[in-house]
């Protein structure tokens, strides 16, 4: 998330009662996750096993939880006890939750010539471009933005909060959401489907992309160029998928992974890990097609083995 007006440091500081170690007078212009981070962002770090990562990575500000952190990048640090619970606080004081009490919100820019059919909801900042069709009982949120040529089937979502929580003794608490979701052109996406936007960062889905129907896009996702995701293909957040990439039906995907271009996962598998590019997938979990298949043709096998193996034992 990128702020309408930078803001010196001093003043978050103070916003969030935490003791600064660095330039007062440095200027903040985002707020974002470790993994969108650009430099002049600020992200947040509660846990020793990513210390390093929140230090090396492009953040130019760090809200940490530790003072004896060794800070080698010359980061400006924050100090907080609960660096979860401020970062949300600043995220929520310059992305407030905002009600759309319109069918179709005075701000969203919609092109004439495209078609929006019955009960379609368009949020605040929202835009759709040239030749689109919006299906019936679309809901589409605050600050998405829908290239050319795009079809949205009937009951999809586009841009709900992310499904990200941290455990405390109270329960579960929301990271507040504040990213957007870009929807390039000639994207189709199909009905009853879901696609998050990003918690402070963008969920993309590429150019020429067709979705099949309840296929659900978790937040943070990057989907490439000229993909098919058939229908009940769920992916979790942060996962980057290539360029004409195949997910046929009900392939799930684990969080923070890479799909590589050209990469086929048969249907009814489980993706736990990045994918090698060019290559056939299929099982749970999966491994390349070709020795799965060869896995089962052996399983196949084994009540036999099992049997000439006990008779032999016999004799």
């Amino acid at each position: 998330m990128k702020l309408k007006t930078p803001i010196a440091l001093n003043n978050i500081a103070q916003m969030v009662q935490a003791e600064l170690i660095g330039d007062a007078d440095f200027l903040l212009t985002g707020i974002n996750e470790i993994h969108k981070v650009e430099e002049g962002d600020l992200t947040f770090c509660d846990h020793p096993k990513y210390y390093k990562k929140a230090l090396t990575s492009a953040a130019s500000v760090i809200l940490i939880n530790d003072t004896s952190v060794e800070n080698p990048h010359n980061k400006h640090l924050l100090y907080s006890k609960d660096p979860f619970r401020d970062y949300n606080f600043l995220v929520q004081h310059f992305c407030p939750f905002e009600a759309n009490t319109h069918r179709i919100h005075p701000s969203a820019q919609i092109d004439e010539s495209s078609i929006l059919m019955q009960n379609v909801v368009v949020g605040k900042d929202s835009k759709i471009g040239k030749n689109c069709i919006i299906h019936p009982n679309v809901t589409i949120y605050n600050r998405v933005e829908i290239g050319d040529n795009v079809i949205i089937h009937a009951n999809a979502i586009i841009g709900a909060d992310a499904f990200y929580y941290q455990k405390r003794e109270e329960g579960y608490v929301r990271m507040h959401t504040c990213g957007r979701v870009l929807i390039k052109d000639h994207v189709e996406i199909g009905a009853g489907s879901t696609v998050d936007k990003g918690v402070s960062g963008d969920t993309i889905i590429g150019k020429g992309t067709k979705l099949d129907n309840q296929v659900h896009i978790g937040h943070g996702c990057v989907i490439g160029e000229h993909c098919l995701l058939a229908a009940q293909v769920g992916i979790a957040g942060k996962t980057i998928v290539g360029n004409y990439v195949n997910l046929w039906g009900q392939v799930g995907v684990s969080k923070s992974l890479h799909i590589g271009d050209h990469t086929n996962v048969l249907a009814k598998s489980g993706v736990h890990q990045s994918l090698e590019g060019g290559k056939n997938y299929f099982g749970i979990p999966v491994e390349e097609a070709p020795k799965k298949m060869r896995q089962l043709a052996l399983l196949k096998q084994l009540p036999d083995m099992w049997r000439y193996f006990l008779g032999r034992k016999d004799k």
